[in-house]
């Protein structure tokens, strides 16, 4: 659908998509149910992180030519009208503009605070990554490694598996070809899990949770394994005994309660990739038709890294 540039009013700029993200919570966006933000309805803009060059400017700390990130702000779209607080600038000549997006954006701090704050990991324990070859999940992996522990991953075919490996994996299951996962758990970590970072819920929640270690700590990230089935009930094993004996906790996570560290954060994240301890993977499609079926690619899990989709030529 074409409509008309959007008008500027005093304080806002005008930018021109570069990168669009395309990410699992977008799933969770088109779905009636309730959510931890507003839905997004048929006929309205999907929300989504851009990176961008400002071609219009009404602000005067904000110059035409700028590059820009935006978290949510952006939305499946080649224009945007934004304000300040809406969006950050990019410094010049960190990292590869896909960065911003990636390692350096939401997923980085979502790896960072998942793994640091509410897993509270420790050097030497040993934690499990579910959709480890995802854009959180190849930077859970290298954190883990920096943070001299032991991190183990779940992901669907050999190539990622192998690719996990090479990227702060110790251990890595395919678990679409064990015929029982819980057992490959435990036999790739016989003294279980102190630290789970669950992507996806599902199958791999269940194989991990009867592999729990002693005070474990189950950091519910997201469930992408429901994306088909978001509007029903969530139904399947009850773990009660394994947490009791365990002494296990379990939190849900939103990246967005620990706002006032992401700088601080965002920082250390830069510093590691500046040493060359972290990088990302970028899978990027083409043209801002591209955007269903890159959405779509995602959800089936056929993407191999951080999903994008290039919108124009970088400046």
């Amino acid at each position: 659908m074409e409509v008309p540039l959007p008008g500027l009013s005093e304080g806002e700029v005008l930018a021109r998509a570069i990168y669009l993200d395309v990410a699992p919570y977008m799933r969770g966006r088109i779905s009636p149910q309730q959510n931890y933000a507003d839905g997004v309805k048929p006929g309205e803009l999907m929300v989504g992180g851009g990176i961008a060059e400002i071609v219009e400017s009404r602000h005067t700390e904000y110059r035409v030519g700028e590059l820009i990130v935006t978290d949510f702000s952006f939305g499946w779209q080649e224009y945007a009208a934004l304000k300040p607080g809406q969006f950050r600038r990019i410094p010049k000549g960190i990292a590869p503009l896909p960065y911003w997006l990636d390692a350096f954006g939401l997923n980085g701090l979502t790896a960072y605070f998942a793994l640091f704050e509410a897993g509270a990991l420790q050097v030497g324990e040993q934690v499990a990554i579910s959709a480890a070859a995802g854009s959180v999940g190849q930077i859970a992996g290298q954190l883990a490694k920096i943070a001299g522990a032991h991190a183990l991953a779940f992901t669907s075919s050999a190539e990622k598996a192998a690719s996990c490996l090479e990227s702060g994996y110790e251990r890595a299951i395919n678990y679409r070809v064990e015929p029982e996962l819980w057992e490959a758990v435990a036999r790739e970590c016989p003294h279980g899990i102190n630290v789970f970072i669950d992507n996806t819920a599902g199958p791999i929640h269940d194989a991990v949770m009867q592999n729990l270690a002693a005070h474990a700590r189950v950091v519910i990230v997201g469930t992408a394994s429901l994306a088909e089935k978001f509007e029903q009930p969530d139904i399947g094993a009850r773990f009660l005994r394994q947490i009791l004996v365990a002494r296990a906790t379990l939190q849900g996570f939103l990246y967005l309660d620990f706002q006032a560290q992401h700088e601080a954060a965002r920082e250390r994240l830069i510093g590691w990739y500046q040493e060359g301890a972290l990088r990302s993977r970028f899978d990027i499609a083409e043209g801002i038709e591209a955007m269903p079926n890159a959405f779509l690619r995602l959800l089936r899990s056929e993407n191999f890294g951080k999903q994008l989709v290039r919108i124009s030529a970088e400046p």
